[in-house]
């Protein structure tokens, strides 16, 4: 069960930083809530008790997105429910459906925040594999002598180990921004007994945006998460890929070379067995939902959400 003996709902970032400064060390700040409220039930944490509790789903700064100079700015309550729902969100960012329908259900989806999902530093979090391939950037809110002051923070330096994260005492995430990948092919891997309510034991993510002719590689981004202590992203496989032609044997050669990667403590080999496939997996559906003319030998139904 969850108590508490003050809960303060912000309405603005300002009233927000200026409670967050107040929050005692045993407090805890929250937005959708989606990992506290299922953590204090009976087998898990059991009676949890909060002096304070400081709720962000109201703060108007934190609402919606903007796309400008080709990035995407996703302020800090953006909904994993979005990336399914919002036609512009869907071809901005082609990968996040596919991570967005493994998330959980519905439900959880409606509450559950991209930026609430990172600030957890989990090292099966979903939303990071899709962030680290789209080049995302963190900021952080902080209030300076009454003054709001933001910092910018890289996603890969964002995340610095389980549980931990580049956050100071007294900061907010106020907004993630990727680059836009309009124009990219986009796809989702995740490994678990069911198709949601699961955490990741491995995650992939695949953009890939080709030639006009559709037979070469433009550009290719891809990321794994679930591991290691923090997401990798495979820029020298993006490097091998980058310019050459579409074959089956380049995809095969791509998705043997990141299972040394695996640096998980715990099943170590399966999990290296399930990059080999993932990669695979992820690149090829990227590159049927290119629409672009697929050679016969890379092709395969692609999940589509």
């Amino acid at each position: 069960m969850l108590s508490f003996d003050e809960y303060v709902m912000p309405r603005t970032l300002h009233e927000a930083l200026e409670a967050v400064e107040r929050l005692p060390s045993n407090g805890k700040v929250i937005a959708g809530a989606t990992d506290v409220v299922p953590y204090a039930r009976e087998g898990r944490g059991g009676d949890v008790h909060y002096p304070v509790v400081v709720d962000l789903s109201r703060v108007a700064e934190f609402q919606g997105y903007t796309i400008a100079d080709g990035r995407v700015r996703l302020n800090a309550n953006v909904v994993f429910q979005a990336f399914l729902e919002d036609d512009v969100l869907r071809e901005h960012l082609p990968c996040m459906p596919s991570c967005a329908i493994w998330f959980a259900d519905d439900q959880v989806r409606e509450q559950a925040t991209l930026a609430g999902n990172i600030a957890n530093a989990s090292p099966a979090a979903d939303g990071m594999p899709p962030l680290l391939a789209m080049n995302a950037d963190v900021e952080l809110a902080r209030l300076e002598g009454g003054a709001i002051r933001h910092r910018t923070v890289p996603i890969a330096e964002f995340v610095r180990g389980p549980g931990a994260n580049a956050m100071e005492t007294g900061e907010l995430i106020s907004a993630v921004t990727c680059e836009s990948m309009q124009g990219y092919g986009g796809s989702f891997q995740k490994v678990g007994q069911r198709r949601s309510l699961v955490i990741s034991k491995v995650s992939a993510v695949a953009l890939v945006k080709t030639s006009a002719s559709g037979d070469r590689f433009e550009d290719v981004r891809l990321a794994l998460g679930g591991i290691g202590p923090v997401p990798v992203r495979l820029r020298d496989i993006e490097d091998m890929l980058r310019g050459q032609p579409i074959t089956r044997q380049i995809v095969a050669e791509a998705s043997i070379r990141p299972a040394d990667r695996v640096a998980s403590r715990s099943r170590v080999e399966y999990r290296r067995r399930v990059v080999r496939g993932f990669v695979e997996a992820a690149i090829e559906d990227a590159l049927v939902a290119c629409g672009a003319p697929i050679p016969n030998d890379v092709q395969r139904e692609a999940v589509h959400v």
